[in-house]
């Protein structure tokens, strides 16, 4: 792991950046490098994942249908979207996009993150409504009792998840 410290932040100016760069083997995905930079004084903070062989666009699928599930490994670029298309729920990446490495679990808590907090920002009580039916159904996944489908689409192929249950096929990136 490469780590360089007392950087110049792009934010704020101050030198005050960490820079991070370190690599993992991930079985059945192959070699990743992580990229990360955080600053101490604003906070500021983006990290990355890319494979270190250049990798075709790809759609990832995966049924979620125990909790045995829940600690499947996904790799997720900046330039992936995630999706969760029986819950019309999906993160597409934009200029703030992270890379992280997690498991279905902690994909499925970064998506219930998002939706406490609309339900706490939200006046509209059917909307408040809507989110914490969301939110049950997500719990009932991570529990086993309720079987749903996990997609990542990524244009770089950068992302995966990495399980036998997984299908991959090529994305059809729009020009």
């Amino acid at each position: 792991m490469e780590k360089l410290t007392k950087q110049p932040c792009p934010f704020c100016s101050k030198k005050t950046l960490a820079l991070v760069e370190d690599q993992k083997d991930i079985p059945y995905f192959g070699k990743v490098y992580l990229f990360s930079m955080n600053c101490s004084s604003c906070k500021y903070n983006k990290a990355d994942v890319e494979s270190a062989e250049q990798k075709p666009a790809a759609k990832y699928t995966m049924d979620i249908e125990s909790a045995k599930d829940m600690g499947v490994r996904i790799v997720k670029s900046s330039t992936a979207t995630v999706k969760m298309p029986q819950l019309r729920l999906s993160v597409t990446p934009g200029p703030a996009s992270i890379g992280y490495i997690s498991n279905i679990e902690g994909v499925i808590t970064r998506f219930e993150d998002v939706i406490k907090q609309e339900k706490e920002d939200s006046e509209d009580l059917e909307a408040k409504k809507k989110c914490k039916n969301l939110l049950k159904k997500l719990w009932k996944i991570k529990l086993g009792d309720v079987k749903t489908k996990i997609v990542i689409e990524d244009p770089y192929g950068n992302s995966a998840i990495v399980s036998n249950k997984a299908k991959v096929e090529k994305l059809q990136v729009k020009k």
